[in-house]
């Protein structure tokens, strides 16, 4: 038991990131984030507030997450129980963004089914889908942050 704390206790720094949970997950959350920042770019924009609200989700959380990660990949954290805390606190932020930016274009994508083309249809559903599969990974991501902080 005691090992199992220990290993969570520590933030990692380089390559580490890409071997450690809950950091592993950054990788995945980039590349659905930028998948639905791309989808959503790409298709005609009929109500222009609620992929507004996507578009600045996906496109702060990527930029975010790309830095939180340099960050931690350069050991800018320097073992800090603070920095586990604001790890958790992001990823808590950006599943609830995320979320919140789900809902709104699931709604969106529902609602212009029948006067879209069906190309721009087709790219609405895969960024919905590639939304929620972009939030389950937040969310675990501050299931697991939120582990590993209580361990400091």
């Amino acid at each position: 038991m005691a090992s199992n704390t220990d290993t969570m206790a520590n933030l990692p720094s380089g390559i580490g990131i890409c071997t450690t949970i809950p950091d592993i997950l950054y990788l995945p959350e980039l590349i659905f984030g930028g998948l639905v920042w791309i989808l959503v770019a790409s298709t005609l924009v009929v109500p222009a507030n609620p992929q507004g609200w996507v578009m600045f989700v996906s496109v702060f959380c990527f930029v975010v997450t790309f830095i939180w990660m340099v960050v931690f990949a350069c050991g800018g954290h320097h073992n800090k129980g603070s920095w586990a805390a604001a790890d958790f606190a992001y990823h808590g932020i950006a599943a609830f963004f995320y979320l919140s930016a789900s809902v709104a274009l699931a709604k969106v994508t529902l609602d212009i089914r029948e006067e879209t083309p069906f190309l721009n249809y087709q790219l609405d559903i895969s960024a919905v889908v590639f939304s929620y599969v972009t939030t389950l990974l937040y969310f675990v991501h501050t299931i697991l942050s939120a582990i590993r902080w209580k361990s400091f």
